[in-house]
C-alpha cells in the first residue's frame, strides 16, 4: 500500500499518477489525509495528557508524605479524571486507525513513468516481438481438438471428475507438464534462483501481503472453516517468507523460484477465449521472485524480462512482449510487462508470462524492511514474474509444434525432460 508520507506531502501528485490507472483518487486521498490528521491530532492530545497524568501522580507522593491528604485526593481526582479521558481518547484513537486502515488498502500503486496512458489491452505497447510464426497446412488443428485427437488431455473427464476448467492430462500430456515444470526450474536455478516449494495455501495475512485481499478474494478459492485460500500463483507464499522481515545489505539479492497448481475462480469470457487450455480455473506455473534495495529493482526487472524471454527463444516459440497501459495492470503493480504466444491455429496472441515491479507497495503491506548503510530502517522493492504458466505454452506448443493433426514435434530444449522427439 501507499505510505501516510507520500500521500500527506504529495497528495497532487498520488492523484495525477494514478489517474493513467483510470482511478479518480481525490476523495479517497482526501479522505486519508484527513484522517491522517485526526490521527496524529488525537496522538498529540494523548501524549499530553499522560504527561500531566504523571506530573500529577508525582504531587500525590509528595502531598501524602507532608501529610495533605485532602490535597492529594483532590490530585487523585484529577488524575482519575485525565485517565477517563485518556480511554476515551484512545477508543476514538481505534476508530479512527481502523477507519484509515480501511480507506488506505483502497488506493491502488502508483504506474511507474514508463507506463502508457490507455483503458485495455487494446492499448498496450509492444515493446518487443521474436520468433517466427509458423504457417500450418489446412489439417492443422485448435489444440482442444489435437489433444483430444492424440488422447493426452481429456477435458471431458475433468468436467466429471470437478467441473469445467479442471482438465486431466494423461500419458504424454501428463509427462510434457511434468517436463516443462522441471525445464522451467532448472533455467530459474541455473540464473542463481533459489529453489523452494512452498504450501498451496495461506492465510488471510498472506493474501493481504501481497493485495490479493481485499481486492481480489472473490477471484480466489476460499476454506472457510479454517479461512485459508488457495494460491492464486505462487508469488503469494513465495513473497510472504518475507513478512515481517528486515533484512541487511549483505542480503541483497533475494531471488526464488517454486511450482505450485495455481487455483482462480475469475469468471471468463465464453466461446475460443475459455476453450481448451486457454482459460482454467486450476492450472500449473512457475514463478520467480525477487526481493531488492529501491535503487536496484528496475535493474533486476530488466533482468527478470530478458530471463522470461531466453527461455521462450529457446522454446522456439513466436512470441511478443507488451508493456501494459494504465487500465490493464493489476491493483498492486507499478509496472507490468506481459509476454505472448502467438497461436497459430487460433490465429490469436496468448498470454503466458506477467513480469511486474511493485516497488514498495507490496513491502509496505508485508512490513518487508531493510537496514541501509547507514543503519536506517527503508522499506524493500519486490518484484515476480511468471516463468513460465503452463496452459498456454502448452497450447502454443501443440498448435505451432503440430504436423498436419497428426503429430506433435517436442522442442529440443524438451527432449531430455520428456524421453520423447514426438507425441
Amino acid at each position: 500500500m501507499l505510505t501516510l508520507k507520500l500521500l500527506r506531502e504529495n497528495p497532487e501528485f498520488v492523484i495525477e499518477r494514478l489517474a493513467v490507472k483510470n482511478f479518480d483518487a481525490r476523495s479517497l486521498v482526501e479522505k486519508i489525509n484527513t484522517l491522517d490528521t485526526e490521527r496524529r491530532n488525537i496522538q498529540t492530545e494523548l501524549d499530553s495528557l499522560k504527561a500531566e497524568q504523571n506530573k500529577k501522580a508525582a504531587l500525590i507522593g509528595g502531598y501524602m508524605k507532608e501529610g495533605k491528604k485532602a490535597e492529594a485526593e483532590a490530585v487523585k481526582a484529577e488524575v482519575a479524571a485525565l485517565k477517563t479521558k485518556s480511554a476515551e481518547l484512545s477508543a476514538k484513537a481505534d476508530e479512527n486507525q481502523k477507519a484509515l486502515d480501511a480507506a488506505i488498502v483502497l488506493l491502488p500503486n502508483l504506474p511507474y513513468k514508463l507506463v502508457p496512458n490507455g483503458f485495455g489491452a487494446e492499448d498496450n505497447l509492444v515493446v518487443k516481438q521474436g520468433g517466427v510464426i509458423p504457417e500450418l497446412g489446412p489439417k492443422a488443428l485448435p489444440h482442444w481438438d489435437l489433444a483430444k485427437k492424440l488422447d493426452i488431455i481429456d477435458f471431458d473427464l475433468g468436467v466429471k471428475i470437478t467441473g469445467a476448467g479442471f482438465p486431466v492430462y494423461k500419458g504424454k500430456g501428463a509427462k510434457l507438464q511434468r517436463a516443462l515444470v522441471n525445464f522451467f526450474l532448472d533455467c530459474n536455478t541455473s540464473d542463481g534462483y533459489l529453489e523452494v516449494e512452498p504450501p498451496v495455501m495461506v492465510n488471510e495475512a498472506s493474501g493481504f501481503g501481497t493485495g490479493q485481499i481485499p481486492d481480489k478474494e472473490g477471484q480466489m478459492y476460499h476454506a472457510t472453516v479454517d479461512n485459508f485460500y488457495m494460491v492464486p500463483t505462487a508469488e503469494v507464499p513465495v513473497t510472504n517468507i518475507f513478512r515481517d522481515v528486515i533484512l541487511s545489505e549483505k542480503d541483497f539479492p533475494q531471488k526464488m523460484t517454486a511450482y505450485t497448481p495455481c487455483f482462480r475462480r475469475e469468471a471468463g469470457s465464453y466461446g475460443k477465449d475459455v476453450r481448451g487450455l486457454n482459460r482454467l480455473h486450476q492450472f500449473d506455473k512457475v514463478e520467480i521472485v525477487r526481493v531488492e534495495k529501491p535503487e536496484d529493482s528496475y535493474k533486476a526487472l530488466d533482468e527478470m524480462v530478458a530471463h522470461v524471454e531466453e527461455i521462450v527463444n529457446k522454446l522456439g516459440l513466436p512470441y511478443r512482449i507488451l508493456r501494459l497501459c494504465g487500465g490493464d495492470m493489476s491493483f498492486t503493480s507499478a509496472i507490468t510487462y506481459d509476454f505472448e504466444l502467438y497461436s497459430a491455429a487460433q490465429g490469436r496472441w496468448l498470454e503466458i508470462s506477467s513480469v511486474s515491479n511493485f516497488e514498495s507497495y507490496q513491502a509496505n503491506r508485508l512490513k518487508l524492511r531493510y537496514k541501509d548503510a547507514e543503519g536506517k530502517t527503508q522499506l524493500c522493492h519486490t518484484l515476480n514474474g511468471s516463468s513460465l504458466a503452463l496452459p498456454r505454452v502448452v497450447a502454443t506448443l501443440l498448435e505451432n509444434c503440430q504436423v498436419d493433426g497428426e503429430k506433435v514435434v517436442i522442442p529440443e530444449c524438451l527432449r531430455p525432460y520428456t524421453g520423447f522427439d514426438e507425441i
